[in-house]
């Protein structure tokens, strides 16, 4: 299992660049397929000048975005794609601890509740 930036086939030129950066999902690729997938990504995140921790900027292709679908490859390996530089600016600090709580707050309120579930 390898989870990888991805973006479509649609969304990347004939110089191996990607349209629209917003297009870019996390994905988890087994046996060169896309085994699961999240929503796109956070341009705050990932196209943002001033946070480099986890930016997007090499992405796998894969013919669609959705479970199933293969990740396109060639001799040399993956078929990557890349963000052009234009794609990203200055969106301002990022405080990663405080989004990471907020996100862990939010799956706990919509998590099942362990006391109605079965055992």
């Amino acid at each position: 299992m390898v989870i990888r930036h991805c973006t479509p086939e649609s969304n990347v030129d004939a110089n191996h660049r990607i349209i629209s950066p917003t297009e870019i999902c996390h994905v988890v690729v087994e046996h060169g397929r896309i085994a699961d997938i999240s929503g796109p990504i956070d341009p705050l995140t990932h196209l943002n000048l001033d946070y480099p921790d986890h930016r997007a900027d090499l992405c796998v292709m894969a013919e669609r975005l959705e479970v199933g679908a293969p990740v396109r490859f060639n001799d040399a390996g993956p078929e990557w794609a890349y963000v052009r530089r234009d794609a990203y600016e200055h969106l301002g600090p990022v405080d990663y601890t405080a989004r990471l709580l907020d996100m862990i707050g939010a799956v706990k309120k919509t998590a099942p509740d362990p006391e109605g579930s079965p055992e």
